[in-house]
This record gives C-alpha cells, structure tokens and sequence, in this order.
C-alpha cells in the first residue's frame, strides 16, 4: 500500500536549525522519496518502509533536541505526481 506523508519538525529551542537539516538529510538519505518545501517535507514509499524509517529517523531527531513537535500528516496514497486542476 503506497502512502505519502507531510512533516514539520519544530524544535522548541533557540538552535532549532541543526536539527531540523540532520532530520531532513537522513530522509534524503533513505530509499524514500522525499520533497521538501519551506515548511514541510513530503514522503512517499510503501507503508511499511516509510513507517519503518520514519520510526528510526524521528527517535533520532528526538533525541537531538530538548523539547519539540512533529506535525504528520498521512494520505493512503501517492500523491508526489499532484498538481491542481484550476
């Protein structure tokens, strides 16, 4: 089952960029296709694998900050190819 998922990284610290570019270069890294804007990054993949290594990349981004929020959106299917129609 193909999903695509929106996230926003928000640490809660005054160095909050750090973070946020560690987080989004290991997606990068990963087997998933990642789109990035200026205020989310999108991923899009197989359930199981997007769910797997989004699991592991936000414990690590969690550790690497003292307080944060991470907003998740989930969409049972790819949307990467969306483009308006107006």
């Amino acid at each position: 089952m193909k999903i695509s998922v929106e996230l926003t990284l928000t640490p809660l610290q005054d160095d909050f960029e750090p973070a946020i570019i560690h987080f989004i270069k290991k997606l990068r890294a990963s087997s998933l296709k990642v789109l990035e804007n200026p205020l989310s990054t999108q991923v899009y993949g197989d359930y199981d694998e997007v769910m797997q290594i989004l699991t592991s990349e936000i414990k690590e981004a969690f550790q690497l900050i003292e307080k944060g929020l991470l907003y998740i959106k989930i969409v049972k299917s790819d949307r990467q190819d969306y483009e308006p129609h107006f």
